[in-house]
């Protein structure tokens, strides 16, 4: 457990950071979660080429389990200001975010590893390419969607602003916002895949020389 420690750590950081900041916009159609976020799928996959699947899919599970536990934690705290407002990511948001980071996660091992032999920059960028896919498409459904009404009102009334309808990306039909943000959300996480090649090859390098 000691040699995955860092990637434990890195993976929970990034899962409790973008809990939180998915629900700050950053622009008309980003969230800041957007920027911080694909940086699990850089973790996994450097678990996953240093040490192999299984220490990969620990860390993923680490991760997740410490996220759940800091959004639980924080859900029961109350923060007093003009009314009162929840420390932590609402209910929705917080199951959105863990069922999309374990579903994604675990489908980004499995496809590094089916991939492990070919060019070294195959696998992580299809593996984060399909896992980024699977990832947005479940989180801002379960998290946004007005469709989705197993949480309750209360719940709905904490996400009802990604609700209102809105040009498509400002320039197509008009659709809630939360499918904007969606699919920008999905765009970064494409360019990012790509940005996120040269770290990967760098840390790889330095944890285990010769293996990128």
């Amino acid at each position: 457990m000691t040699r995955i420690l860092p990637g434990v750590l890195a993976m929970a950081a990034v899962v409790v950071a973008s809990n939180i900041l998915v629900q700050f916009l950053f622009g008309p159609w980003l969230t800041w979660g957007a920027l911080t976020y694909p940086v699990a799928f850089l973790v996994t996959d450097v678990m996953n080429r240093v040490y192999g699947p299984g220490p990969a899919r620990r860390v993923v599970l680490a991760g997740f389990a410490v996220g759940v536990a800091c959004s639980l934690i924080g859900s029961q705290i109350m923060l007093e200001g003009d009314g009162y407002s929840y420390a932590a990511v609402p209910l929705r948001v917080a199951v959105g975010s863990g069922l999309a980071f374990l579903t994604a996660q675990m489908l980004d091992v499995g496809i590094f590893n089916l991939l492990r032999a070919r060019v070294w920059w195959l696998p992580p960028l299809a593996s984060t390419l399909v896992g980024s896919a699977v990832d947005t498409a479940i989180f801002f459904s379960l998290a946004f969607s007005a469709s989705v009404t197993l949480f309750g009102p209360a719940a709905d009334a904490q996400v009802n602003w990604a609700w209102e309808a809105v040009p498509f990306l400002g320039l197509g039909g008009v659709v809630p916002l939360w499918v904007s943000l969606a699919v920008a959300d999905w765009l970064v996480k494409l360019s990012l895949a790509l940005a996120a090649l040269v770290p990967f090859k760098l840390l790889v390098t330095k944890l285990s020389p010769g293996r990128a």
